[in-house]
């Protein structure tokens, strides 16, 4: 009985302790290079390429881009050479 408890207690411990390795995370980067209302398309058809992009909403009056992604299958690294290999530099809006 006493081994019976034990296994459970470390089944729950191994449960609750188990570490999370991913995230959704939002950023938001600034696109200064869109100059006219086509441009927010090339820029979302670019960052919605990379994988581990779940949203993309892009803005041409704010000159910005809103990206959902999970951290561990890409980086704003990525999203934001994404976006220059489009055409547009990008930075992350402080």
């Amino acid at each position: 009985m006493r081994k019976l408890f034990a296994s459970i207690a470390l089944i729950t411990l191994a449960a609750v302790a188990a570490p999370v390795w991913a995230a959704t995370q939002t950023v938001t980067l600034v696109v200064p290079g869109m100059t006219c209302s086509a441009c927010p398309i090339t820029v979302k058809k670019a960052i919605s390429k990379v994988e581990g992009v779940s949203k993309v909403g892009v803005t041409f009056e704010k000159r910005e881009a809103v990206v959902t992604f999970d951290d561990a299958k890409t980086s704003v690294q990525k999203l934001t050479k994404a976006t220059e290999d489009a055409g547009y530099p990008s930075s992350v809006r402080n």
